[in-house]
């Protein structure tokens, strides 16, 4: 049950920077030189991965 949860927040978490470099994009669009931004996979990972046996603090 709680990794399904937990699947499911990283989706809304995904979907919510996606909509915010969107707005963003669109509310800078005429400002002179503005170069628009994309999320990257990095900023859409949502879990911490570590190797087996490491303390989790």
């Amino acid at each position: 049950m709680i990794r399904a949860l937990r699947t499911s927040a990283t989706g809304m978490k995904a979907q919510e920077i996606r909509v915010d470099v969107i707005a963003n994009n669109l509310a800078n669009v005429n400002t002179s030189g503005f170069k628009k931004t994309q999320a990257q996979f990095q900023d859409l990972l949502y879990q911490t991965l570590r190797p087996a046996g490491v303390a989790e603090f």
